[in-house]
């Protein structure tokens, strides 16, 4: 069946949106809503919409930027992934045609490269591989293949707490019998505090998010971006920001903690107390974000994660070089 394409508008901003949340694979990161929450200037929008019989069928966020001297096209620069965003019924020949005028419209847009960071497996309905084989077949290598660890739902809560070693169990113990409160805050100024102050003692970097845009996030989102705060005697010591990407997945994207209170041990709580929420609203997998970087894993952060009984799956970057900028 013939398969077409054509330029986004913001005209049908809502019919995407609306085709994203039914696909099978698409998430937070692929709505119009979330990516347009960056200034326009940022990036030039060279997002496709794919049609069978003027029907919607599939979508590509993407953008072109400079990128260490090069034109590229990312899907998508401004979000965690990007892809082709599909409807259960695409089959291996269609998905073969849109990648097809992918690399068309990149040549047409005189990039040097495409790139592009896959939805990982576990967020589909209805798992395959079409897009991975089409991609290497017509010409893409694996950029990076990091590991984002996940915990799997799909089991009670208890269950998943008789599995955890005992060095956790008696950090949440200790977390409880401390007075610790559990709760979903909109004090994200407090938070982002003790975010910035972490990663600046760590690694010495910033967040990914300035406060601003988290706060507008916040606004966008209401009711799919939450923070889940530890407080203790009235004062904010920690706290985790969690995405809900699609019905199946709930992300954690941001993990924090006062350090005068580590001794207390408020994210092992806060982790459990999100474990046990994910499952009640009916989550297949919570995702703890990648531990590897450029795939160099980060050892203390994966032991960390696996403590909660986290195990990697893949998240794949590909990318496709057209001709050289030189």
């Amino acid at each position: 069946m013939p398969i077409e394409a054509r330029h986004f508008s913001p005209e049908i901003e809502r019919q995407w949106d609306d085709f994203v949340e039914r696909s099978d694979n698409g998430t937070l990161f692929h709505l119009r809503k979330f990516l347009n929450y960056h200034p326009p200037e940022q990036f030039t929008d060279a997002s496709l919409v794919f049609l069978r019989k003027d029907r919607m069928c599939a979508v590509f966020p993407a953008a072109v930027c400079d990128y260490n001297g090069e034109r590229v096209l990312f899907s998508h620069r401004g979000a965690s992934y990007g892809g082709i965003v599909f409807s259960e019924t695409t089959g291996l020949q269609e998905t073969f045609k849109m990648v097809n005028i992918i690399n068309r419209h990149a040549e047409e847009l005189q990039c040097d490269r495409i790139i592009i960071t896959q939805t990982p497996a576990y967020y589909y309905a209805r798992y395959s591989s079409y897009v991975d084989f089409a991609l290497k077949s017509l010409g893409f290598t694996y950029r990076f293949r990091e590991l984002s660890s996940v915990i799997s739902l799909n089991q009670p809560a208890e269950a998943i707490y008789r599995n955890f070693p005992d060095v956790v169990k008696r950090a949440i113990r200790k977390a409880e019998k401390s007075g610790l409160r559990i709760y979903t805050s909109l004090d994200i100024k407090s938070y982002y505090e003790i975010l910035k102050n972490n990663l600046e003692m760590r690694h010495n970097v910033s967040p990914t998010h300035t406060l601003d845009e988290l706060e507008r996030l916040f606004a966008i989102f209401p009711d799919r971006i939450k923070l889940y705060a530890a407080e203790l005697k009235g004062e904010m010591i920690g706290g985790i920001v969690t995405f809900a990407c699609n019905a199946r997945v709930n992300l954690a994207f941001y993990i924090a903690h006062n350090h005068e209170f580590q001794n207390i041990r408020p994210v092992d709580l806060i982790i459990w107390h999100l474990i046990q929420e994910s499952i009640r609203q009916g989550y297949l997998y919570l995702d703890f974000g990648i531990f590897t970087l450029r795939m160099e894993p980060n050892w203390g952060l994966c032991r960390f994660k696996e403590k909660f009984g986290a195990l990697g799956i893949f998240r794949d970057t590909f990318e496709r070089r057209l001709h050289s900028s030189a």
